[in-house]
């Protein structure tokens, strides 16, 4: 069988699915998420074992520290895993709310209800639980997907994907098994094969870097929900609490370097610099946090025991998935929102302050998806906004904005009732 032929019969059985999973009910597809759950960790080690391989693969591939630290499932991230399904068990359904009702002068009742997507294709890289996150969220909101990982996962994404089918079937004999597909095969060319299929594929999220993402999003014939990278800021205000201030900044860069709400710009009005960065750089280089700082951060930063890099302009708008952060005097909130409305990728912000005033100026002017006060970065994530877990996190305007759950799977349709109602 040609790629052509296998990603064309991978999307129409994948199509057939999705219509069969209309006809479950919310207790139908809410038994099979639990019994997904269960099935995770009872399997916990065959998980495991599929995720060492592809561990070993990637140290032999030189993947970076933090995308190993992606790649790797071990027992607590599992657990996150099966504990995703059950909270997304308990959410309620989306397919079938009503959004809008009207009733027309001539009698004609409308209902604009929620509905199914359809078929999804997944995109990502290095992050298996994302296959789970991803499944669940799909199937809850009644549509089918298609999951595509990078080469460097496709052990652990393939296993993951036939225990949860596997489970949802013993439990529900009507569950789909097409309802969940992992693409077989690492070949590169299937992705442009795969988004040529508009009958039948009806959207696609990538979620990776800004290459990945471009090429996605180049080559894609059908739509793409994306974000092209996370250059994530905190501003730490003139009227910030120094204390919350340093927690905030440390754990919105060190928490988890590798992840797309991670910091990667450190803004600090000037009236407090003096003050509060050499205590804050001591405590981000203790982590070994390498800083690259502007002239004026230079200068304050200049016969302490930090070692600091001058920042070039690319670092600006750099993703550094890493321990690595930019640093830069600014003057004022004002100058501040300029700084991320030019070089942020509206993805998320932070602004400490004890001023809800500047708060407010700063949450209503900054171009992003999330914007926290006193808050760190890392708070942009499905689960910690109460959706279970998340298909993707989108900088686009139009559609889904932020963490996408159960509700940005879904679009809508108009139900119109009415007795023997003609037009004129």
């Amino acid at each position: 069988m040609s790629l052509t032929e296998e990603m064309t019969s991978l999307a129409k059985r994948a199509r057939a699915a999705s219509r069969r999973l209309t006809s479950l009910s919310n207790d139908d597809k809410n038994k099979c998420l639990l019994a997904m759950a269960n099935a995770i960790e009872a399997n916990a080690t065959s998980i495991q074992q599929a995720n060492a391989k592809d561990m070993a693969a990637g140290v032999v591939l030189g993947l970076a520290k933090p995308m190993l630290d992606r790649l790797l499932l071990n027992e607590a991230r599992i657990a996150d895993m099966a504990t995703g399904l059950r909270e997304v068990a308990g959410l309620p359904d989306p397919v079938g709310r009503v959004i809008e009702e009207r009733t027309r002068p001539n009698g004609l009742k409308l209902s604009k209800v929620a509905a199914p997507i359809g078929v999804i294709v997944i995109i990502y890289e290095s992050r298996p639980n994302v296959t789970a996150d991803a499944a669940s969220l799909c199937f809850k909101s009644g549509n089918a997907t298609i999951l595509r990982g990078g080469k460097e996962a496709i052990h652990s994404n393939q296993v993951i994907a036939e225990i949860m089918t596997e489970a949802a079937i013993n439990k529900l004999p009507a569950f789909p098994a097409d309802a969940v597909q992992v693409v077989p095969t690492t070949d590169r060319a299937a992705i442009p094969e795969l988004l040529s299929l508009t009958r039948d594929v009806d959207l696609c999220i990538p979620r990776g870097g800004e290459s990945l993402i471009r090429a996605v999003a180049e080559c894609s014939q059908v739509p793409v929900i994306k974000h092209y990278k996370g250059v994530c800021h905190v501003y730490i205000d003139g009227a910030a609490d120094p204390a919350m201030a340093e927690e905030i900044v440390f754990n919105s860069k060190v928490h988890r370097p590798g992840v797309c709400n991670a910091a990667e710009t450190l803004l600090i009005d000037q009236t407090i610099a003096a003050e509060s960065l050499p205590r804050l750089a001591k405590r981000l280089a203790g982590a070994n946090v390498e800083l690259r700082a502007d002239e004026e951060s230079l200068r304050l930063l200049d016969g302490s025991d930090v070692e600091v890099k001058a920042a070039t302009d690319a670092d600006w708008d750099e993703e550094y998935l890493d321990l690595v952060l930019s640093v830069k005097v600014v003057d004022g909130v004002c100058d501040a929102i300029e700084h991320i409305n030019k070089y942020g990728s509206g993805h998320t912000e932070a602004i400490v302050t004890g001023d809800k005033s500047t708060a407010k100026r700063f949450q209503v002017e900054v171009d992003s998806s999330t914007i926290f006060w006193n808050a760190s970065t890392r708070f942009t994530d499905g689960g910690q906004f109460g959706m279970g877990a998340e298909i993707g996190i989108s900088t686009d305007k139009i559609g889904a904005r932020g963490p996408m759950g159960l509700e940005e799977l879904t679009s809508y349709k108009w139900l119109g009732v009415a007795d023997g109602l003609i037009r004129p």
